[in-house]
């Protein structure tokens, strides 16, 4: 048999780092074994050489020059990532409600000094009831997404919640309304993890952060939009004044759904699913028409040969395979990553109206501040796209958790005072605005582009869930004990809860130093041998990768089949 580029003696070797690349660094490489088994893949000579070009053509290509050949990819990510902001909208709107006396009066009970207050215990519940609700979301989102493709579940989701937006509405008593908060946290879950892997997989290389992190800003505006409304019907004393900001939450759902109906599946999924006409289908029309550079065969090739070498690496697509092989590894830093936004000290942005009163501000000068904060926080996050063009995710991420252990201090220190005091009221709610500031502006929109990138394409979907889940689970325990920490009729800490926010700071501080890496630039098949080289997080950024040979195998190019009498042998068609 003639050569075919393959060395079979050495083809079960492990992978190594190998020689110095041109980053300074090592060479990672694919594991000669994977190497081996990809070679009997039907036509992957032509595959690799188009996989080859295709991923040159994205690391060449800068974030204008990917603009205008993904305009419309980016704006299919918008709509599909806009549904974020009934969430962002929900959260701050049952936070709030514990700051407005319409609300405590009709679902609160009396305090001593005569006024109302929604018991701790129903605040922590109907905070959770959301968080429940978006587990089941979000464990269902994983499965139903990839069977049925994430167009069919984002239409599905969206005509539920406008189903279940009617049971807050005319909510009665408390009880219902925990019921509403479960139910609509099964569609806001699905949206969680859906417009994320999405934008992941719908964008290029140097686009992927922008889109991702805009699920962020949407996040953003939804909470400021929630606190403009309620500020606005503070001087309104009737019913109204808590049911119209429910009512409000109907005004998304359908023109996203009729945007939906129209937008393109992910070309990742279908190439998942074998559908490689459809993918490609799909990618022009995420793309312009009128780049003679870009060539869409080459894009798919690279989608197809990343698919096949996380096959061969990790052949598994369901929940247990995340917690498998290198994928361990994967799932435990994107899970890391996305439950530190809820270890950090975040939970007093989204109680913050009522931080403030607790703190000593009339409610007016309360909610104005809560409008000011996310205002800040929606420029936060504009800024953090031109901080990300510079600067890679991890240190972004690393130096905003370091900022905002330093700020918990202050509001800890400055909490001893006592509640009279005006002025260290004025401080502490001037601290929690450049709180967050920092807190949109490096860690928070930061995150979303991180567990979109660390975890591997067949995983993605279900590495999210898991990630998502977990900042679910301690969003729960938050809404357990912020309660209880701020409430006078509990613990009553109010600011010196500042205190204990920089204690779990600091050790989401060193975790990050040791154990997140740098995705900034690499396409997922070089994350992918990253990864599976079990290179250290910190030399990441450092080491150069290619997905395309092993230390002693390598897949033969077109070029050389065609000067061979030979060949590959018996061959298999490629499948997903």
């Amino acid at each position: 048999m003639a050569s075919t580029g393959i060395d079979f003696a050495n083809a079960n070797r492990e992978a190594k780092i190998v020689d110095d690349g041109p980053l300074g660094g090592d060479v990672a490489v694919a594991n000669d074994g994977v190497m081996r088994r990809m070679s009997v893949i039907l036509g992957i000579a032509e595959i690799t050489d188009g996989a080859i070009a295709g991923t040159e053509a994205e690391k060449r290509m800068g974030i204008i020059e990917g603009f205008r050949l993904y305009p419309k990819a980016a704006a299919w990510s918008m709509l599909l990532s806009t549904a974020i902001v009934m969430e962002g909208y929900d959260v701050v709107l049952l936070a709030s409600f514990y700051a407005f006396p319409q609300f405590n009066q009709k679902y609160g009970t009396m305090l001593p000094d005569g006024t109302y207050q929604v018991p701790a215990a129903w605040q922590a519940g109907l905070s959770n009831g959301a968080n429940v609700g978006e587990i089941i979301g979000l464990f269902a989102n994983g499965i139903i997404s990839e069977r049925y493709g994430y167009r069919k579940t984002m239409i599905v989701s969206l005509s539920a919640v406008i189903c279940f937006i009617f049971i807050p509405f005319f909510a009665q008593n408390v009880q219902t309304l925990e019921v509403a908060e479960i139910l609509c946290g099964i569609p806001w879950g699905v949206f969680q993890t859906l417009t994320t892997a999405y934008a992941a997989e719908v964008m290029p290389v140097p686009l992927r952060c922008y889109l991702c992190t805009y699920v962020n800003l949407c996040w953003v505006l939804g909470q400021l939009i929630a606190s403009g409304v309620l500020r606005g019907f503070l001087g309104n004393h009737t019913q109204w004044a808590y049911r119209v900001p429910f009512a409000i939450q109907w005004i998304w759902p359908l023109p996203i759904i009729i945007g939906v109906l129209f937008a393109p599946e992910s070309p990742w999924w279908l190439v998942r699913r074998g559908r490689i006409d459809d993918a490609k289908k799909s990618l022009l029309r995420l793309t312009s028409k009128n780049d003679p550079n870009f060539n869409a065969n080459d894009t798919i090739d690279m989608m197809i040969h990343t698919n096949a070498l996380e096959k061969e690496i990790s052949a598994g697509t369901s929940y247990w395979d995340c917690f498998k092989g290198i994928d361990l590894r994967r799932t435990e830093i994107v899970v890391g990553v996305w439950m530190i936004q809820n270890l950090c000290g975040s939970a007093f942005m989204g109680y913050s109206t009522y931080f403030y009163e607790q703190a000593g501000l009339a409610t007016e000068n309360a909610f104005d501040m809560s409008m000011a904060q996310y205002g800040l926080g929606a420029i936060g996050t504009f800024l953090s796209w031109f901080l990300m063009a510079r600067a890679g995710r991890r240190k972004i991420y690393l130096y905003g958790l370091i900022v905002l252990d330093v700020m918990l201090l202050i509001i800890g220190f400055v909490g001893i005072a006592p509640s009279s005091n005006k002025a260290a009221s004025w401080v502490i709610g001037s601290m929690l605005l450049i709180y967050t500031f920092t807190y949109d502006f490096t860690v928070g929109p930061v995150c979303y582009s991180l567990v979109a990138e660390l975890s591997s394409t067949r995983l993605r979907t279900k590495t999210i869930v898991l990630s998502r889940n977990a900042y679910n689970v301690i969003g729960i325990i938050n809404n357990i004990w912020t309660p209880y920490m701020l409430n006078p009729g509990a613990w009553g800490w109010g600011p010196k809860t500042g205190f204990f926010w920089f204690g779990l700071d600091f050790l989401c501080i060193v975790w990050t130093f040791f154990r997140l890496p740098e995705p900034k630039g690499r396409t997922y098949g070089e994350l992918d041998i990253l990864f599976t080289n079990k290179v250290s997080a910190r030399k990441f950024s450092k080491t150069d990768v290619t997905q395309f040979h092993g230390e002693t195998v390598r897949l033969a190019s077109v070029s050389e089949e065609s000067n061979e009498k030979g060949g590959y042998g018996e061959q298999k068609e490629y499948a997903a």
